[in-house]
């Protein structure tokens, strides 16, 4: 039987081994070639150990559940299953791991949305080479990092204000090419509240019209068609 001495000694001593273990790494990537140029550029560390790939959300999902994973390395626009929804199902299932995004997505909406799921960080793919290994180092150490491009187009979404869901409902209905009526008709609502919700969002994104209007929603990550 073991004294409470020799428990405090192994859990110090299971603290130590974790300390000195590398990050463990899943990279979910649809792209082939995107997974192989982030395993070589981990390579060279050996405090990082990628243990596995996923080509979609579900994949990246079943990873983690069977691996448990320190880090993600997470694609947002992925088949089977968005990165969004595997954001919110990782950290369901496997809370402890740290999801860093890796993407080429900038738009505020796309870093809100990503953040609001659960990432700890947020990395374009151009930044790869020069800030891939501190991103993964601080991410796995819960500490929030966000490249400069992500946190000058959240610095400048939070000088405005948010577009409403029932709004980028509409701004995705419209950005379809249907009419306020068909638009009305989708949504169970009035054509007078369309127009209502329009007019609400040509003023919040400071837009000319309902081209211009879609045009900012999708260039900021607000919606995808």
């Amino acid at each position: 039987m073991q004294t409470s001495s020799e428990n405090g000694e192994i859990k110090h001593q299971e603290r130590e081994q974790r300390a000195f273990a590398p990050i463990t790494i899943v990279i979910a990537d649809d792209h082939p070639l995107l997974r192989y140029g982030l395993v070589s550029l981990l390579a060279g560390h050996a405090d990082v150990a990628v243990v596995g790939e996923a080509a979609n959300g579900r994949e990246a999902l079943d990873l983690c559940t069977a691996l448990q994973p320190d880090v993600v390395l997470m694609d947002l626009q992925m088949p089977v299953l968005s990165g969004f929804d595997a954001i919110e199902a990782i950290k369901r299932i496997s809370p402890e791991t740290h999801i860093l995004v890796v993407t080429t997505f900038d738009g505020d909406g796309h870093i809100a949305r990503a953040l609001k799921a659960g990432a700890t960080g947020y990395l374009l793919k151009a930044s790869l080479r020069t800030e891939l290994h501190a991103a993964i180092r601080a991410t796995h150490h819960g500490q929030r990092y966000l490249a400069a491009e992500a946190a000058m187009a959240l610095a400048h979404r939070f000088d405005e204000r948010d577009v409403a869901p029932r709004e980028r409902e509409v701004l995705r209905l419209v950005g379809q090419g249907n009419s306020n009526k068909q638009v009305a008709r989708e949504m169970g609502i009035t054509e007078e509240t369309v127009k209502c919700h329009m007019k609400t969002i040509l003023s919040k994104l400071g837009a000319n019209d309902r081209t211009h209007a879609v045009a900012i929603a999708i260039r900021r990550g607000i919606i995808d068609l």
